[in-house]
């Protein structure tokens, strides 16, 4: 059991049978009342974010969120596959609980999945990936003044900004939690 004025950032709680991830929060002091913390919860299921006042004093269950590092196998359609890497068994997981996480992610990488008591629900990707450019447009040296980005398409088939000067078939470190380009490799 964990208390409202114990909560930190990224803390799981359970409130009501519904798992929250603490985001922000915030211990207020007024003039005149009681103390209360409020908060900004996201929740891990349906990801949702919801922002709720707690008396410090009140008490949750601390939820437990297991990772578990798998590799992405492949996708038919709107089910991907994963495999344990430990026990070889494989799971699959319907595109809405994937979303766009396996947009910078190729056949075959290893990948976290996050589940709670058995349940997975969302897939983390890992923080940065290295992939080839197979389409962009030529770039000029010279013809701008500050520092210009062009569009490009990654062999996964997401598009990233880049510098002028990276050209089709350069290989790319992109962050996959700001799907920024990073550096060429």
């Amino acid at each position: 059991m964990v208390s409202a004025g114990d909560f930190r950032n990224g803390m799981t709680i359970n409130v009501e049978g519904v798992v929250y991830q603490v985001i922000e929060f915030q211990h207020v002091k007024p003039g005149k009342g009681a103390a209360f913390v409020r908060t900004k919860l996201r929740n891990v299921i349906q990801g949702g974010i919801a922002e709720k006042t707690f008396r410090p004093t009140e008490k949750f269950d601390e939820a437990r969120i297991d990772r578990k590092d798998m590799q992405y196998l492949y996708n038919d359609g709107d089910l991907y596959y994963f495999m344990d890497c430990e026990t070889y068994d494989q799971i699959a997981l319907s595109k809405d609980i994937i979303g766009g996480a396996l947009k910078f992610v190729k056949e075959n990488e290893l990948v976290k999945v996050v589940s709670h008591e058995g349940k997975a629900f969302a897939v983390e990707p890992p923080l940065f990936v290295e992939l080839e450019v197979i389409e962009t447009e030529p770039g000029f040296a010279g013809n701008t003044a500050q520092g210009a980005t062009k569009p490009a398409i990654v062999e996964t088939g997401a598009q990233v900004m880049v510098p002028l000067f990276v050209n089709i078939g350069d290989v790319l470190r992109i962050d996959t939690r700001t799907e920024e380009y990073m550096s060429r490799v």
